[in-house]
């Protein structure tokens, strides 16, 4: 295609803004979401400067109906790739007196609300609306991309709600590709390893494996551009991820928790997060 609409959430930061950074040339319109307005008017002006069309919008991923709504504004004259990156992380706090350890009640929902119901508050109305467009020249009616990652494919006791909601998302994206690719909606989930990302800055332990933002970028879209069901890097850090959720659970939990990663208060709380 010579022109295509492209709309992107988490578009103030990280993997989102290089996204967009990366899309953007002329005859490429640019719908991007944040919740930072002065960050996201600074990546939209990068943007136009590389001659793309840029639009964008200070919402929250939580928020069903002004999701659907802007949706369905940036949908005309049709929408072509979709890319879901806005999320937050986060860990179970310091141990108590009995060296439990536990997140917040707020955490987890926020957690949820944000990584699983923020990624389908896009994923649903932007499958809406291709199902009714018609196909382009390669029979696609359109892509869309959500940001998982490696903890979704691990139960890992140092960040149990962030690993549950980005199992579902990983889940949902890769059994609903099945079918949607029958109807031209190729989905494409990414499960990632660190990402030098301003969301991971204030972790407080080593990160094996972290990717620049401009090489996750490059292998997002290079799997999207193939039609990938799943985008995974570093492949041996996702592929030993898997063999360790295979073994017994006790035996797991003897190696997560001696990690730093697994440690309680190792994951900068939400609320001291900007």
């Amino acid at each position: 295609m010579s022109s295509r609409t492209v709309l992107i959430t988490g578009a103030s930061s990280g993997i989102g803004r290089g996204l967009a950074l990366s899309l953007a040339a002329p005859g490429v319109v640019l719908h991007l979401g944040g919740r930072d307005l002065p960050r996201l008017e600074a990546v939209a002006s990068a943007c136009r400067a590389k001659g793309a069309a840029t639009e964008i919008r200070a919402l929250d991923v939580t928020c069903a109906e002004a999701m659907a709504a802007w949706i369905g504004e940036a949908a005309h004259p049709r929408l072509d790739r979709v890319f879901a990156c806005a999320g937050v992380t986060g860990g179970v706090d310091a141990p108590d007196t009995d060296g439990a350890a536990f997140e917040s009640a707020a955490q987890v929902r926020r957690m949820f609300a944000v990584d699983l119901d923020g990624a389908l508050n896009t994923i649903l109305p932007a499958l809406d609306i291709m199902r009714r467009q018609p196909r382009d020249g390669r029979g696609d009616r359109g892509r869309i991309c959500v940001i998982a990652s490696v903890a979704g494919v691990v139960s890992y006791p140092g960040t149990p709600s962030y690993c549950a909601a980005k199992a579902a998302v990983d889940r949902f994206m890769v059994a609903s590709g099945a079918y949607s690719r029958r109807a031209g909606i190729h989905l494409t989930s990414v499960c990632c390893g660190f990402v030098d990302t301003p969301m991971v800055a204030g972790h407080r332990f080593p990160m094996p494996g972290l990717v620049s933002t401009e090489a996750a970028v490059r292998s997002i879209l290079r799997g999207v551009e193939r039609r990938k069901r799943r985008v995974v890097f570093p492949l041996w850090l996702v592929l030993g991820s898997r063999f360790m959720d295979m073994l017994p659970i006790r035996l797991a939990e003897l190696y997560y928790t001696r990690q730093p990663t697994g440690r309680p208060g190792a994951f900068t709380p939400l609320d001291e997060r900007s």
